[in-house]
């Protein structure tokens, strides 16, 4: 595991990231989180180093306001988060995330953008939630998945 900066946070919330694939969203979601006041939690290998242009184009200098972890692997994520709960955010799971009761120091983990992630971390996670859609739609940007479920964990726990 590799901590880039440490930011003191106010409500708990971190959010993974698994494996993700494009670096723009990547980008965008440490900005948000940043915003937030979360943190954010890269479980390797990326699809893209940090230095990609694409990703500095969107991070601008918010990766010096964040708090960054990565882990070489999902066992090694598990491993270092086996007290907290980690709750998936998935279209494949049946509880909407607006009738879910976070927990402080719940751990919101998002799949990569082009597979989501194995049956084998879907079955190590503590819970499952989705945001509802339309049934002919696939699924919403990662980032935009990010804020909404970051942005319900700040509702209910302020």
């Amino acid at each position: 595991m590799v901590t880039m900066t440490q930011k003191p946070l106010k409500h708990g919330l971190k959010v993974a990231l698994y494996q993700p694939d494009i670096p723009q969203n990547t980008a965008s979601i440490i900005r948000t989180c940043s915003c937030l006041g979360a943190s954010l939690e890269i479980i390797e290998p990326c699809g893209f180093l940090l230095s990609d242009k694409r990703f500095k184009r969107v991070v601008m200098d918010y990766l010096d306001y964040s708090e960054i972890k990565f882990y070489k692997s999902p066992k090694e994520f598990f491993d270092e988060n086996s007290k907290n709960r980690v709750v998936l955010m998935t279209t494949k799971a049946s509880k909407v995330y607006t009738k879910f009761k976070f927990k402080r120091n719940d751990i919101l983990l998002f799949g990569r953008e082009s597979a989501g992630v194995p049956e084998d971390v879907h079955s190590k996670v503590n819970e499952r939630i989705k945001i509802p859609m339309l049934k002919n739609k696939r699924s919403l940007n990662i980032s935009i998945s990010v804020a909404i479920g970051a942005s319900e964990f700040i509702r209910q726990l302020g």
